[in-house]
């Protein structure tokens, strides 16, 4: 990607916007406000053709995922959705493929091989709050809300990685309150719950996760994607051995990086 700053559709969609920043963070805006950025047909394939054509952009070192408007993604479009969502009485394999379709979504973005922080200005409800847990770094607005609403449809509140994320950053209790219960979490209770990092004025947010996302950048690339690879890894490791087994590699493969040396050096200098 060039250095300068444009905006526009990422192939043609128009429900993703790609913004090109010159500092190595590419911003990521959902791009249906007039719905609250609900997740339709184009937007999921705009958003996965993005996360594809980022992960392989040497250019890019953060990515930003926020939304357009007052908000951030308030789950799947279901009067609106663009394409044939099945319905009860289609055949499983049908309803199999479309679950399995958005339940790709949230990988997409986790699987990026760039940190990525959640900037979330508004609902993040649904498949919304599944991307939001996909992300590495999560802050919001002061109005922003969270909320697991599928078992208030029916459904199982377990679906697009939620029943792996949500415990593993807020705790099992506070998982199946909030995935049982389908209620609405206010920014406060997030910040308190550790959902995310930081709570920001509503006019602030944008600023302050670009200055979060520009100070990661600024690091080594290759210290980045470690550090992001090892905290998604032994999130799960077996043992603290194994733990300690991964962290050790990384930092002798660090270690002799050009980026490292030139740190050591000006660390030295303060």
């Amino acid at each position: 990607m060039s250095g300068s700053t444009r905006s526009g559709p990422v192939d043609a969609q128009p429900s993703v916007l790609l913004v090109d920043r010159s500092e190595g963070v590419a911003v990521l805006r959902l791009n249906r406000p007039h719905r609250l950025n609900a997740l339709d047909s184009s937007l999921v394939t705009a958003l996965r053709t993005a996360c594809a054509s980022i992960a392989d952009d040497p250019d890019v070192r953060v990515v930003m995922l926020t939304g357009a408007g007052r908000g951030f993604c308030s789950g799947i479009d279901i009067r609106d959705f663009g394409g044939e969502i099945p319905d009860a009485s289609a055949p499983a394999i049908e309803r199999l493929r479309f679950q399995e379709m958005m339940a790709a979504l949230p990988r997409a973005v986790r699987d990026l091989p760039q940190p990525v922080v959640a900037a979330v200005n508004g609902p993040a409800v649904g498949g919304g709050l599944a991307l939001c847990l996909a992300a590495d770094v999560r802050i919001c607005a002061a109005s922003a809300t969270f909320g697991n609403a599928a078992i208030r449809l029916g459904l199982s509140g377990a679906e697009m990685g939620m029943s792996y994320h949500l415990p593993r950053v807020v705790g099992t209790s506070v998982a199946a309150d909030w995935m049982l219960t389908g209620r609405m979490v206010a920014a406060d209770e997030a910040l308190r719950s550790g959902l995310v990092s930081a709570v920001h004025a509503d006019d602030e947010l944008g600023e302050q996760a670009m200055r979060t996302a520009a100070l990661i950048a600024s690091h080594s690339p290759l210290a980045t994607r470690m550090t992001k690879r090892a905290l998604a890894q032994n999130t799960d490791a077996p043992s603290l051995a194994a733990a300690i087994e991964l962290e050790n590699r990384n930092q002798v493969i660090t270690h002799a990086t050009d980026e490292a040396a030139a740190a050591r050096a000006a660390w030295g200098e303060r």
